[in-house]
């Protein structure tokens, strides 16, 4: 059996959720392959996105249900949440096992190692190098996060 793309994915996924009228599931994948295509569009015309730039389109459509999620929070509109929600949810299915705080800080602390840093100064450094590993795996928020604590920033 060949590994599938996750575009190849998420459209067998789909021809299940027409047929189990899965409503919700149905748009979320829709909306996944409408951003993969776009994606796709923006390459060369025969070239297919890699493994790695289907997964960092993945991971901004959850990045930005989860800003929607905090916008409608914020706005006092909880009816909101759900939907969003469970996009996130169907959208994961897609995208690798997400790295414990621990496994991320694991990491954090060999990149810190590696390259020397000695303060503050030295996130970014630091960031790029642990982002570069985890692709994919860790949302760059918590790797930051952990960073700065790393750190002592």
């Amino acid at each position: 059996m060949t590994n599938l793309t996750i575009l190849e994915r998420v459209q067998a996924d789909m021809t299940i959720a027409m047929k189990t009228k899965d409503a919700e599931t149905l748009s979320t994948l829709r909306m996944l392959k409408a951003a993969l295509f776009e994606a796709k569009t923006r390459k060369a015309k025969d070239e297919l996105l890699g493994a790695d730039e289907e997964i960092e389109v993945l991971q901004r459509y959850v990045k930005k249900r989860r800003e929607a999620i905090e916008e409608f929070t914020r706005l006092g509109l909880p009816n909101r949440v759900p939907p969003e929600q469970k996009e996130i949810e169907v959208t994961q299915r897609y995208l690798p096992q997400s790295l414990s705080d621990d496994e991320i800080l694991a990491h954090v602390r060999e990149a810190i190692t590696a390259s020397g840093a000695a303060g503050p100064k030295d996130m970014g450094r630091v960031i790029g190098a642990v982002m570069a590993k985890v692709k994919g795996r860790a949302d760059g928020s918590a790797v930051s996060r952990l960073v700065k604590q790393a750190l002592g920033a």
